[in-house]
């Protein structure tokens, strides 16, 4: 079965998807009878390229730029979504890793509404449309019989959304909690070893873990979006990451932090949720952990999730390690997903409809 690719965002995430895609592409073929390609790939610095006959994602943009790929004055990613869905393809999948704005959810939200419209499956890594739009677009991905998927979103490639859509039936969650954001954790455990903040934060800074400029991370900001992400789709929330309760870290949490190490407890930025009979209702901050807490024992990049259900208590799902090959790797398994949905796809009715 052959899949047409396109790729709205060309960053470190989407450069080695790229590659991922090449590594992997024999277990592909042998397991899943599946044969990628990447036809289309729209960039905001390098312009957008398209070809029907494949792109080689492993070069970089400004390589494509000087050595060819359809590279046509005008197009924009609207004009690759659309000559993605007029592929003669099995699949049609737009994968979608372009910069979370934090306020809007934009301009991820609007290439992922264009896709599912044209009747294109879209995988993305963006936190922006699960924690801005995800009843609205879930809806549309049902009514064009395609999908929305996103394990990439939160927690790298640990298979959070995966788990509960596929191994946990008629279980309801009531609430989380969690350590979801690397940066803040791996702040305050060097903390807990002496550092000061600032030169724990820029530590993080050259190792690559926190951004030239961190505070998404830092304000929770990320942690924020991705709490609304979890919380729409687990909790059946209507929220977005404004909505949500938000403190970030600073050079008051390092004391604290301090403070409750000398008391035997940990202090963790934590994200959580809770089902009222009001609503949803969110927050992120630093909070006071006795030592026997499994948040607690969180150190450097690990991050954690806990889940309230109501037939099988607390879940647990804990990521030790992560980066940007996990987040590529989520991408990929999201597109194996999809294969597996049409596998499981009953046979076509007349007219189009499904048995």
């Amino acid at each position: 079965m052959r899949a047409d690719l396109a790729l709205a965002g060309f960053g470190h995430v989407g450069r080695r998807f790229g590659r991922l895609l090449a590594e992997r592409r024999d277990w592909l073929a042998l397991d899943y009878d599946l044969d990628c390609r990447i036809v289309g790939i729209a960039t905001k610095r390098h312009g957008c390229y398209f070809d029907r006959e494949g792109i080689d994602a492993a070069r970089t943009p400004a390589e494509i730029e000087r050595t060819g790929g359809s590279l046509e004055a005008g197009l924009d990613t609207f004009d690759v979504i659309r000559r993605l869905s007029e592929s003669r393809a099995d699949l049609k999948i737009l994968i979608e890793t372009t910069v979370l704005d934090v306020q809007t959810g934009q301009p991820a939200i609007d290439y992922v509404r264009a896709a599912l419209a044209a009747g294109c499956h879209v995988v993305t890594a963006n936190k922006g449309p699960a924690a801005f739009a995800y009843e609205e677009l879930s809806a549309l991905a049902a009514d064009r019989d395609v999908c929305f998927l996103f394990e990439g979103a939160v927690m790298d490639g640990v298979p959070i959304f995966n788990l509960v859509r596929e191994t946990l039936p008629a279980v309801d969650i009531r609430g989380f909690r969690g350590v979801i954001n690397s940066t803040t954790n791996h702040v305050l455990s060097a903390i807990e070893d002496g550092e000061s903040f600032d030169a724990a934060l820029a530590r993080m800074q050259s190792e690559g873990i926190a951004e030239a400029d961190p505070s998404l991370d830092i304000d929770g900001w990320d942690a924020a979006a991705k709490a609304a992400a979890l919380a729409n789709v687990f909790l059946r929330g209507r929220t977005t990451p404004q909505a949500v309760e938000r403190e970030g870290i600073g050079q008051a949490t390092a004391r604290l932090a301090m403070a409750a190490k000398a008391k035997g407890k940990r202090v963790r930025l934590v994200a959580s949720a809770q089902r009222t009979a009001n609503g949803v209702s969110a927050s992120v901050r630093p909070v006071e952990l006795p030592e026997a807490d499994m948040l607690a024992g969180l150190r450097g990049v690990a991050n954690a999730l806990i889940l309230e259900t109501d037939l099988l208590g607390e879940i647990a799902v804990a990521q030790l390690s992560g980066g940007i090959t996990q987040t590529a790797y989520a991408l990929l398994s999201d597109l194996v997903s999809i294969r597996r949905r049409k596998l499981r796809a009953p046979a076509a009715a007349p007219h189009g409809r499904s048995l």
